[in-house]
């Protein structure tokens, strides 16, 4: 489980989190909608350790994200919006790294590499260097790598940007069976299809704020509308702009 509470980050007069509270719940999918400028990747950042909040705390499975951050990192998997790979190892280089950092090798770290290979159907460039992938190679890549160590907790930034059909629905496949399982999962996306598919709980956040929260059922009557669209759009306000 993830707990949020009153997250704050300024960068200057800009306030670009301001006391954003949620829980991340285990056998729960997750949606984090908002659009650009919302406070949506600050947030993000801040839950998987890459920027430090000015105020507030985030809790992964009993661990301070900033005080016990190996701890917290670890119960973690992560696709962040940047993919971060190292261009000159390969794909299998690059998850069995991460696998590494989560303790496992050999036999078992092989076998893991080889499921999330057939699973996201990479085996054409799972031994090639990742300089020069497409954006869904890297996608899979990024995938792979954060799911590896077989988290309790999975949060990912738009994974399925580059992805073709087939890739995607495997994806959806992958996460339903993680939440089958117990895990708490945090999907941020841009595609409703997703959010309507896969979510039970959706978060809207715009301005650094809150704007709503509930499952799709729940938001699209609080909004009045009969699609999860046209509840975004009418729940975060016109004064927000246009989604990335």
């Amino acid at each position: 489980m993830i707990r949020v509470k009153n997250l704050k980050k300024h960068f200057g007069a800009v306030r670009a989190v301001d006391g954003v509270s949620f829980d991340i719940a285990d056998g729960c999918i997750t949606g984090l909608l908002g659009p650009n400028g919302s406070g949506k990747t600050t947030t993000l950042r801040m839950l998987y350790g890459l920027l430090r909040p000015d105020e507030g705390q985030v809790m992964v499975d009993g661990a301070d994200a900033v005080n016990q951050s190996l701890q917290a990192k670890a119960a973690m998997g992560v696709v962040p919006d940047a993919r971060g790979l190292y261009p000159r190892l390969t794909a299998r280089e690059n998850i069995a790294y991460y696998g590494e950092l989560q303790g496992l090798r050999g036999t078992e770290l092989e076998q893991r590499i080889d499921d999330l290979s057939r699973e996201l159907n990479m085996a054409a460039f799972l031994d090639r260097p990742c300089k020069g992938f497409s954006q869904g190679q890297r996608a899979k890549v990024a995938i792979a790598r954060a799911f590896v160590g077989d988290p309790q907790n999975l949060v990912l930034d738009e994974p399925g940007n580059g992805l073709d059909v087939m890739s995607n629905r495997a994806l959806r496949r992958y996460l339903r069976e993680q939440k089958a399982r117990g895990k708490a999962v945090l999907l941020s996306t841009h595609i409703m299809q997703e959010v309507a598919a896969l979510c039970d709980e959706v978060i809207i956040i715009g301005g650094g704020r809150i704007r709503a929260i509930g499952s799709p059922e729940g938001l699209m009557a609080q909004a009045g509308v009969e699609d999860i669209e046209e509840a975004f759009v009418k729940l975060i306000g016109t004064d927000e702009g246009i989604m990335a």
